[in-house]
């Protein structure tokens, strides 16, 4: 399936039952949730769905599971995260073998890898696999960062993309789009940043807080596209208590809290990981109790006609 790179694609969260193994009911109610507010793609593995400790057959049945729930509906991506590269190419042809539309990919991981290690990681993949890659770029959690000078190099492969843009610099997206124009697709990789992203160039948001609230995330996203910025802020400012919970170091607990407020998720995850207690807990029930009792009406933004 075609990749356009645009619009909101959400960063899924791993769905496990009680006894920690994949709780793929609980994934389809959350995948059907996303489809129909409208989200451009769906995202696995990636941190929020808790992709260190995720086997490789979880990770295959996730991608298959995904490619049947969604029908061709929306593009499957799935993310590599691998600390070799053999590893990671080998990730990629499974990743294409089991029916994934395309690829995010992170530099190596553990190894704080030099420019050139990293563009040749990055060359070896995608000379290896026909699925399109998105290349995750955020030094500021994997300490490695891919400069414009790395992605004049690295687009000289066709199936290089789009960047998932993290770096925490809003003009990082006007220096993408004056040095490459539209060969280098931008989507957006921090929900704080996300609408003031898109109103600078970026063409999508890969999106966390919206494994919980999939029509307020989306929404933002078409009516700033159809130039209805006012409303899009407003939505926007309702958002941003709940968006911060994505910018915590807990924040896969954090938006699975806020998944289970939604009836749209559950509270496991997995060890080492545990689920908030105490005055942590208190406070991220607050931040979602404040967003669900204040939750806008959102206007009809499915309906071009309207828009």
């Amino acid at each position: 399936m075609t990749i356009d790179w645009k619009g909101v694609m959400p960063a899924v969260t791993t769905k496990f039952t009680d006894q920690d193994t994949l709780d793929l009911q609980m994934f389809e109610v959350n995948i059907n949730a996303q489809i129909e507010a409208g989200v451009h793609g769906i995202i696995l593995g990636g941190t929020l769905g808790e992709a260190s400790t995720l086997s490789d057959e979880e990770k295959r049945i996730l991608v298959k599971t995904t490619v049947n729930i969604v029908k061709s509906k929306v593009p499957v991506i799935i993310n590599i995260a691998e600390q070799t590269t053999k590893g990671a190419i080998e990730a990629a042809r499974k990743a294409e073998e089991d029916g994934a539309s395309g690829l995010m990919m992170l530099p190596p991981m553990r190894y704080k890898a030099g420019d050139r290690e990293t563009v040749i990681y990055f060359k070896e993949v995608a000379k290896s696999t026909h699925l399109p890659i998105m290349i995750y770029n955020n030094p500021v959690d994997y300490k490695i960062e891919v400069t414009l000078d790395m992605f004049e190099e690295l687009l000289a492969f066709d199936n290089i993309k789009a960047v998932k843009e993290s770096t925490r610099d809003i003009s990082n997206v006007t220096r993408i789009k004056n040095r490459f124009g539209d060969r280098l697709k931008i989507l957006s990789g921090v929900d704080t940043l996300a609408l003031e992203s898109l109103l600078m160039g970026a063409d999508g948001w890969v999106a966390g807080l919206v494994d919980a609230f999939p029509a307020e995330t989306v929404a933002i996203y078409e009516l700033q596209k159809a130039g209805k910025i006012k409303e899009a802020i407003a939505i926007y400012r309702w958002f941003l208590p709940l968006l911060e919970l994505d910018i915590n170091p807990k924040l896969v607990q954090n938006i699975k809290l806020a998944e289970v407020a939604t009836g749209i998720g559950t509270e496991n995850v997995r060890a080492p990981r545990l689920p908030l207690v105490g005055e942590e807990r208190k406070t991220v029930l607050k931040v979602i109790e404040n967003g669900l009792k204040t939750r806008p009406e959102l206007p009809d933004y499915k309906n071009s006609d309207l828009m």
